[in-house]
């Protein structure tokens, strides 16, 4: 195999440290603001949650259906068989994200693959399909989201072949480079495009969330406070000087 590593992608640190302080929800709500309804992918879930949260571009990993006469146990045997290779040459901090169909019968990758990921300084991990060896995903410290567990190799469901390209995780479109975010409500698909703006705005949201928030819990109706009013806005913009 070679040592080969696929160009960085480009997330600042202020973005990123942005987008790891706000939650997945308030990153939805943003993105709807701009009309994009479908950036939230369905079924992963995290299995590490103690883990920290999940903050990357995405590097992408597309599986097709398994044909019995080639995916065969002697594949592995290639370092540079696709699911490996996506492993050696994802960049630093980025999220590898897999394209399984949404089909779970048998595993997108085992903890061996995650642990090298991990160690290549890889930010996560998503699947729409499964993951096996749960016992060492839910110890592993990078955090890792699929829709279920199964015991079964890859190659009894999937035949990888693309590295890298626009695919279909969860019912939403990742491209390559799009910011990856995952906490205990999920993962959402943030276009690239979008993720300085996205980020400084959802900081802001969050603020102000708080300043509700806590007006709710002192006992304030939500007629002029969620969401909040003139005068609402006035008295948070001065709690903030």
């Amino acid at each position: 195999m070679t040592n080969e590593t696929a160009p960085a992608l480009e997330i600042s640190a202020a973005t990123r440290a942005m987008l790891s302080s706000v939650s997945t929800a308030t990153i939805t709500t943003q993105l709807m603001d701009r009309g994009l309804r479908s950036a939230f992918l369905m079924g992963p879930r995290p299995l590490n949650p103690s883990a920290p949260r999940m903050v990357g571009p995405a590097f992408t990993l597309r599986y097709i259906p398994a044909r019995e006469d080639i995916d065969v146990l002697s594949v592995f045997s290639d370092y540079d068989h696709p699911q490996r290779r996506a492993v050696e040459t994802a960049p630093a901090g980025s999220v590898l994200v897999m394209d399984c169909r949404g089909r779970g019968k048998a595993a997108s990758l085992g903890n061996i693959l995650a642990t090298r990921f991990m160690i290549r300084g890889g930010a996560g991990i998503v699947t729409d399909g499964a993951v096996r060896d749960l016992g060492g995903f839910q110890s592993l410290a990078m955090p890792t989201f699929a829709s279920g567990v199964a015991p079964t190799t890859n190659l009894a469901q999937h035949h990888a072949v693309d590295l890298d390209v626009p695919i279909g995780c969860g019912e939403v479109a990742v491209y390559p480079g799009d910011v990856i975010i995952g906490d205990g409500d999920g993962v959402v698909c943030l276009p690239a495009h979008l993720a300085d703006e996205v980020a400084r705005a959802a900081v802001e949201q969050e603020r102000l969330e708080e300043f509700v928030l806590a007006r709710i819990e002192s006992g304030m109706p939500l007629r002029g406070t969620y969401p909040p009013d003139a005068a609402t806005r006035a008295e948070y913009d001065r709690s903030r000087g």
